[in-house]
């Protein structure tokens, strides 16, 4: 019985994604729309920076913060 309800869940979600693949349409990203105005692109290190060290810094920050705070240790 867990095979078939595996199976089951295992085409539904094939389903699911190749349905979700079929309705987007990327091709059409391509053609500017009016008073489209792009900048200028990232460079490496500033996308590395932006997508990469930024988040990990601030994950640290609220991590360091919840431990400074946490008040559910008794403090002897």
């Amino acid at each position: 019985m867990d095979k078939k309800n595996a199976l089951r869940a295992g085409a539904v979600a094939a389903g699911t994604t190749l349905m979700m693949l079929l309705m987007s349409s990327p091709a059409l990203a391509l053609t500017p729309d009016d008073g489209d105005d792009p900048g200028p692109g990232l460079s490496v290190v500033e996308t590395l920076g932006l997508y990469v060290v930024a988040p990990i810094a601030l994950f640290v920050v609220i991590a360091g913060l919840v431990m400074v705070f946490d008040k559910s240790r008794k403090q002897s």
